[in-house]
C-alpha cells in the first residue's frame, strides 16, 4: 500500500507540472463553459428593429410602445425604402412594416366585427443569421397574438407575414454553407502550421537551408499548395451544395474567388505566425486548438454577433474570421453585413501583411 501512494504522488506530480496538460484538463473546459454561458445567457444588447407605420394613428403607436417590443428592440422609425436599406446596411437587424388600416382593424375587432381576412403585419428578417431572426420572429408573433386575444372567438385581426429582402426563395442550408467555407479556410491555415513545426523539429528545413534551395522558392511552394487546396474546398463545397441542396452564388463569382484566396492567405499567415513561435509539434497542436474554438463560435459564423454580450462582441470584431465569415455571406448569399465589404477586405489585407511580417522576422529554420 505504502508503494501505491509513494506512486500515486509521483504521478499526480508530474501531472501537475505538465503546464499544457493541466491546461486541456481544467481551464479549456472552464472557459468553454464561460463562453457558451455567456452566448446562451441572453446578456445582449437590444437589437435594433426597423419600424414603418403606415397607419399613423394613435393605435400604430400605442403598438410602438408596446413593453413586449421596446423591452427586446431598439426601434428606429423610418420609412420603408430607408428601413429597407438600413437593414442591407446591417444597422437595423429586421424591420415591421404596420400596414395601413390598422387601427381600424382593431376597432372592428373589438367591436364584435369579423374581419374576412386578418390584415398582414409585415416582418423582413434576414436568414443568414437564423438563430437571431427566429428570436425577432417569436417576439413580434407574440405582441400580435396579444392583439388578437382581444378578440376572442373572432378570427385574427392581424397576422404575421415574413419576408426576406432576397426574391430568390434562398434556405437555411445556403446560408450555412458561407460560414463552413470560412470555417474550412480557416483551419486550411492554422493546421498548415503543424507540418511547418513538424519538419523543422525533425532537421528538416534545417537540411533544406543547406541546399541550393532559396528559403522564397520553399514558402512560395507551400503557400501555393495551400491556396489550391482552398480553391479545391470551396468548389466543392458550392458544388456539392448545389447538387444536393440548391446552393447558389447570387453575387460576383470572381469576386468570390479573390476572397476565398484572400481568407485563405490571412489564415496561411497566422499559421506561420503560430509554426515561427511554437518549439514543438504538441506545442503547434495545443496553439492551434486554443485559437480556433474561440474563432468558431464567437466570429459570427454560427451564432449571431448582436445576440452576445457587449464584452463579446468587442472580442468579436477582432477576429479575423468575422469578417472573413462576413464577406462570404454578402457575396454568396447576400446577408445582412457585420461591415462593410471593403472593411472586411481590408481587414483581412491587413492581418496577413501583418502576420507575414512577424513571420518574416520571427520564424526559425532550425
Amino acid at each position: 500500500m505504502r508503494r501505491f501512494w509513494i506512486l500515486t504522488v509521483a504521478n499526480t506530480r508530474s501531472y501537475v507540472r505538465d503546464r499544457a496538460t493541466v491546461f486541456w484538463t481544467l481551464a479549456f473546459p472552464l472557459v468553454f463553459i464561460v463562453l457558451f454561458g455567456a452566448i446562451f445567457s441572453g446578456g445582449g444588447g437590444k437589437a435594433s428593429l426597423g419600424w414603418v407605420d403606415l397607419d399613423q394613428t394613435s393605435a400604430s403607436a400605442q403598438l410602438a410602445t408596446a413593453p413586449g417590443l421596446t423591452g427586446v428592440f431598439t426601434l428606429v422609425s423610418a420609412s420603408e425604402v430607408d428601413a429597407l436599406q438600413q437593414m442591407k446596411d446591417g444597422k437595423v437587424q429586421a424591420v415591421v412594416v404596420v400596414p395601413a388600416g390598422f387601427q381600424a382593424a382593431m376597432v372592428a375587432a373589438h367591436g364584435g366585427t369579423s374581419p374576412t381576412s386578418p390584415l398582414p403585419l409585415v416582418l423582413y428578417t434576414d436568414p443568414s443569421s437564423s438563430q437571431q431572426s427566429q428570436t425577432i420572429i417569436g417576439v413580434v408573433s407574440a405582441a400580435v397574438a396579444g392583439l388578437n386575444q382581444a378578440a376572442t372567438g373572432m378570427s385574427p385581426a392581424l397576422t404575421v407575414q415574413l419576408k426576406t429582402l432576397q426574391s430568390e426563395g434562398i434556405g437555411p442550408v445556403q446560408y450555412l454553407v458561407p460560414s463552413i467555407l470560412a470555417m474550412a479556410l480557416m483551419q486550411l491555415g492554422l493546421f498548415g502550421a503543424i507540418p511547418l513545426v513538424e519538419q523543422r523539429q525533425n532537421l528538416i528545413l534545417k537540411r533544406l537551408a543547406a541546399t541550393p534551395l532559396r528559403r522564397w522558392t520553399f514558402v512560395g511552394s507551400n503557400l501555393a499548395t495551400r491556396l489550391l487546396i482552398g480553391i479545391v474546398q470551396a468548389v466543392v463545397l458550392i458544388t456539392v451544395g448545389g447538387a444536393l441542396y440548391g446552393v447558389t452564388v447570387l453575387g460576383s463569382w470572381l469576386v468570390l474567388a479573390g476572397l476565398v484566396m484572400l481568407g485563405a492567405m490571412a489564415f496561411i499567415s497566422l499559421g506561420y505566425v503560430v509554426a515561427s513561435f511554437a518549439s514543438t509539434e504538441d506545442a503547434a497542436n495545443q496553439i492551434v486548438s486554443v485559437l480556433q474554438f474561440p474563432l468558431m463560435f464567437l466570429s459570427g459564423i454560427f451564432f449571431a454577433i448582436n445576440s452576445m454580450p457587449e464584452w463579446l462582441q468587442m472580442i468579436a470584431r477582432f477576429m479575423p474570421l468575422t469578417y472573413l465569415g462576413d464577406a462570404l455571406r454578402q457575396v454568396m448569399v447576400g446577408g445582412i453585413p457585420f461591415a462593410p465589404l471593403a472593411v472586411d477586405v481590408a481587414v483581412l489585407a491587413a492581418m496577413t501583411v501583418v502576420c507575414f511580417g512577424i513571420s518574416a522576422r520571427y520564424f526559425r529554420w532550425q
